[in-house]
């Protein structure tokens, strides 16, 4: 099986052609750097991205934070991921970069962060 992809490693976003036999890489044509190919055997074999969200806040005037995990985590878990959030509330004042969850998913040392101050108004 053949597949396409577009690097999105550098800038250069090279178009790459994947041979893919029993859900492995074979073989990876028109990467113009060693990133390409690597990126290219991830995505096929073990995709992973880094999911941005909102959690509920309780007691602020912002009634959404946005998050997101400092890691990648497996693409096949995002609606587990999306799930677990929906469970988390937020109810103390946290700083950019704050953990608001640890091993997040029992996935050890991804943790869920703030991408925003959460602080009361004055």
């Amino acid at each position: 099986m053949k597949k396409k992809l577009i690097c999105i490693e550098c800038p250069k976003g090279c178009s790459l052609d994947v041979d893919i036999e029993n859900c492995r890489v074979v073989k990876v044509t028109g990467a113009q750097c060693p990133k390409g190919e690597k990126y290219a055997i991830s995505e096929i074999e073990d995709p992973k991205r880094i999911l941005t969200a909102t959690i509920l806040t309780k007691g602020f005037p912002l009634k959404l934070l946005p998050v997101r995990t400092d890691q990648p985590i497996p693409k096949a878990r995002i609606a587990d991921a999306m799930k677990a959030i929906r469970k988390l509330r937020v109810t103390k004042r946290v700083k950019t970069g704050e953990v608001i969850a640890r091993d997040f998913l029992g996935i050890p040392g991804v943790s869920v962060l703030a991408t925003r101050d959460l602080e009361m108004l004055k």
